[in-house]
């Protein structure tokens, strides 16, 4: 063993944290790993002496032995510097979150077979609805296309009447292990692709993937109040899992057209509807368009292009049943571009109506001016 104070070689002090050991050795064992400095006598060694360092000081037993006696309390038997030694974390736990390399550095040491089951994937649909589907709320008729478990292999992806066999390669671990300087590497294995075992009679059915391509019709109920970009999860509706693993869920993303009458905003919805001259001077009681029907508007004496009338209650629904929005109808005065003789005649009428009126105004502003 290095005669070197263990303290010394890590950089930290005898008070030290286990937290603040752990990272000075993280931080020594990046610095010198030998993947980074291949070839380097000088690197290898002093690697070794953090380890040896590490695996008594993150021992709180051989710690104390040390820090009472210091080499001589754990040179019996202690294994500091060796692999697998008694409390000490090989290096796939030391490094294995640093680099990111938890397949390389084969993530459990205790050779036990990796699971091959997987889960399917998630699958999308795009719906296109109308508006007044998305108020009222529909049932949807879906046909998805996906991967289902094979019904001939029962989804193991072997002929009928055999079994997957364990790989000879890797043992059935799925995992190959590799010398590399002085520890070893896991990397998955090529023969069985990581799932321990091979399947020598594919079944015919499915060609050994253990899933074919299907259509699945299903109806989905969408809710009274969704809007462009709602998103409704079908649990367990997505693409089969492999080797007995869970089936993806389906996502159906909601798409609702534009409408020719209505815009919406929210819960809100806004329509535009056109007026008579004679509507808007002398006031009317007029139909208008809603998503349940047509309803009575009253129309004020004098109104102006532009007016905005509000009918409560009367747009979208809210999801979860929360009460409705509001539709705001925008008036606009039409003025005609063909007239009859009747209507020109009393548009003549009105128009000298007007000009007296704008006369005896003036008078009278006039008679105001010179009186005060």
């Amino acid at each position: 063993m290095s005669k070197r104070d263990y303290y010394e070689i890590l950089g930290v002090t005898r008070t030290a944290s286990e937290q603040e050991i752990k990272s000075a050795y993280r931080r020594l064992a990046v610095k010198y790993h030998p993947d980074k400095n291949p070839n380097d006598a000088t690197a290898e060694e002093k690697f070794k002496e953090a380890a040896e360092a590490y695996g008594v000081l993150q021992d709180s037993e051989q710690r104390h032995r040390y820090d009472r006696f210091g080499h001589a309390g754990v040179s019996a038997g202690a294994g500091a510097g060796s692999w697998g030694a008694p409390g000490f974390g090989g290096i796939e736990d030391i490094l294995g979150d640093l680099f990111g390399f938890g397949d390389v550095f084969g993530g459990s040491r205790s050779g036990s077979r990796r699971s091959a089951a997987q889960r399917g994937a998630d699958l999308r649909y795009d719906l296109e609805i109308t508006l007044e589907e998305a108020a009222n709320g529909m049932t949807a008729q879906l046909r998805i296309p996906r991967l289902e478990g094979c019904e001939a292999c029962k989804g193991s992806g072997a002929a009928p009447g055999t079994q997957a066999e364990s790989c000879q390669t890797c043992g059935g671990t799925g995992q190959v292990r590799y010398q590399q300087g002085f520890f070893s590497v896991a990397r998955t294995c090529g023969s069985c692709r990581g799932a321990g075992q091979v399947i020598k009679t594919p079944c015919k059915e499915c060609k050994g993937a253990g899933r074919v391509q299907k259509e699945k019709q299903m109806e989905v109920k969408i809710p009274a109040g969704v809007e462009t970009g709602s998103r409704l999860r079908v649990q367990g509706e997505g693409e089969a899992g492999t080797q007995g693993g869970p089936a993806g869920d389906l996502y159906v993303v909601i798409h609702v057209a534009e409408h020719e009458e209505f815009e919406r905003q929210g819960s809100n919805l806004y329509e535009a509807v056109p007026i008579t001259f004679a509507q808007a001077a002398l006031g009317a009681d007029i139909m208008v368009k809603t998503l349940e029907g047509e309803e009575k508007l009253k129309i004020p004496l004098g109104t102006q292009t532009g007016t905005v009338f509000r009918l409560k209650g009367k747009g979208m629904p809210q999801l979860g049943g929360r009460g409705k929005g509001d539709l705001f109808v925008s008036v606009s005065v039409v003025t005609p571009t063909s007239l009859t003789r009747e209507q020109r005649r009393l548009l003549e009428q009105l128009a000298e109506v007007e000009n007296k009126d704008l006369e005896n105004k003036g008078l009278v502003d006039k008679v105001r001016d010179i009186f005060g």
